[in-house]
Order: structure tokens, then sequence, then C-alpha cells
């Protein structure tokens, strides 16, 4: 069987073949940043039930005002630090450490408390 191409010279083939590729690259491009706006941020993420008792927990503890949601992954480094996913829900209890710094907040994650990064939660 004759392929549908075989007329044509290989210089123009591979030609045709590297456009063919080009125009799919910039189309495959272009979805990924349509893609990357219209993804939801974090804070639409829909919850699963087990963090949305752990919310309402947070919120009949601390109150509605001092629920924060964690912007991006937390990995705890120090004593007492959580290690936490982007996110999840935590409820402010301290807005500094024990020696008074205030840029590492003390939170309720549902039952473990530490100390998270403050510029890692923005208000929920």
């Amino acid at each position: 069987p004759q392929l549908p191409h075989g007329h044509m010279s290989l210089p123009s083939f591979w030609k045709m073949v590297e456009d063919t590729l080009q125009q799919s690259g910039a189309q495959l491009r272009a979805f990924c940043q349509a893609f990357e706006t219209v993804t939801p941020s974090p804070g639409t993420q829909p919850l699963t039930p087990a963090e949305e008792r752990k919310v309402l927990s947070l919120v009949s503890k601390h109150g509605p005002d001092k629920l924060y949601q964690v912007t991006s992954n937390i990995s705890g480094s120090r004593d007492l630090d959580l290690t936490l996913l982007r996110g999840q829900i935590v409820a402010l209890l301290q807005s500094a450490d024990t020696k008074g710094n205030t840029s590492r907040w003390l939170v309720d994650a549902g039952g473990p408390r530490g100390f998270v990064p403050a510029a890692k939660l923005r208000p929920y």
C-alpha cells in the first residue's frame, strides 16, 4: 500500500513532520496555559467529609474568624512545627511563637497543635 505522503521527497516529508509537531506543541502550550487559568485556586477546593467535620469542630472551638487555610505544603523542620498539606484548614491559637516571633503562628490543626509559617496561611 502506498503511504499518502509517499510521493513527497524525503526533505519535504521531514519538513511537514516538523511543522506538524511544532503546531501540536504550540496547541499543547496554549491548552496548558488555558488550563492553568481556569483551574480553581486552593480556596475553592471542595473539602472531604472528614475535613468538613474537622472545620466544624475548629469553628465551634475557636470561632470562624480564627480559621486559616494553608496556601502551600508545609514541612515542619523544628520541634513543635506541624507538617501540613496545601488546602488544609487550621485555627489560629496565637499569632507568634514562644519567643514572640510573629512569622511563626501557633495553630490547631484539628488535633495536632504546633507552629507554622504565618506566610503560608490565609484567612479562610
